[in-house]
């Protein structure tokens, strides 16, 4: 069944935004892992808005052992600075299960555009290489109409994650046909080569059911600004649950 794994990243904006511990993103993790996913998701970025190192550290003790895979998303691309310690060395540092490069500026709002394998596939080789040696599993944000979908197998990643932004748009727009049939596509062609496939932005309790009864075999879910949007008026657990049986009736 496909996993769900929560992005609590929007805890620590709020946190952030007073300066001090409180809401705590360590008790926002136990909570979901408490209502049942399978996995917790972060994405640290250099300018420590968000998710911070120490972040990290703490998740990386709560979740050590098994409670849930830890997937660690960022651009492998950005330097070390200050007290970021660089995507590479904080996925090692921390155990994570899965490392999810994504390319993104440091002054996007939010990731919004897979790799280019053309011009990026050089790069990022041996840093999956890296990765796969620290014994994180590999995804690449890629985005559904690439042409290049099938090099992210050439270069040793494990699974792509399709960017779902353009179908959470056109399934909101009322015509996701054409959008959602490009997921559909780019997952039949990341399996055709042994890539498993994930997917994740902007997916939420409307449109997930159609996207995992249209899309085949997606190994995991990464859902954060809904869900944690619509925990404010329902309480995380119930919301995390609310997904749940969203996947589990799209999956028969």
């Amino acid at each position: 069944m496909t996993v769900l794994s929560v992005n609590i990243n929007k805890i620590a904006v709020l946190r952030n935004s007073r300066g001090d511990t409180l809401p705590s993103v360590a008790q926002a993790a136990t909570t979901c892992l408490g209502a049942g996913c399978g996995g917790i998701t972060v994405h640290p970025r250099p300018d420590l808005r968000h998710i911070r190192p120490d972040d990290v550290r703490t998740l990386a003790k709560l979740l050590r052992g098994g409670a849930a895979e830890f997937n660690i998303e960022g651009n492998p691309f950005a330097p070390a600075r200050d007290s970021y310690p660089g995507l590479l060395e904080l996925c090692a540092e921390a155990g994570a299960q899965q490392a999810t490069l994504v390319p993104d500026a440091d002054g996007q709002i939010t990731s919004d555009h897979g790799f280019d394998l053309l011009k990026d596939a050089q790069r990022l080789k041996p840093l999956i290489r890296e990765l796969k040696a620290a014994g994180c599993r590999v995804s690449l944000f890629m985005d559904a109409d690439s042409a290049h979908i099938e090099h992210a197998a050439e270069i040793g990643a494990d699974r792509i994650e399709i960017y779902t932004g353009p179908f959470a748009h056109a399934f909101e727009a009322g015509d996701c046909g054409r959008e959602l049939d490009l997921c559909a596509k780019a997952a039949e062609r990341a399996q055709a080569v042994g890539l498993a496939v994930n997917a994740g932005h902007d997916l939420n309790q409307a449109n997930l059911g159609v996207f995992l009864r249209t899309v085949p075999n997606v190994a995991e879910v990464s859902i954060g600004h809904a869900l944690i949007g619509e925990a404010i008026y329902d309480g995380l657990a119930p919301t995390v649950r609310k997904y749940l049986a969203v996947i589990a009736a799209a999956r028969g």
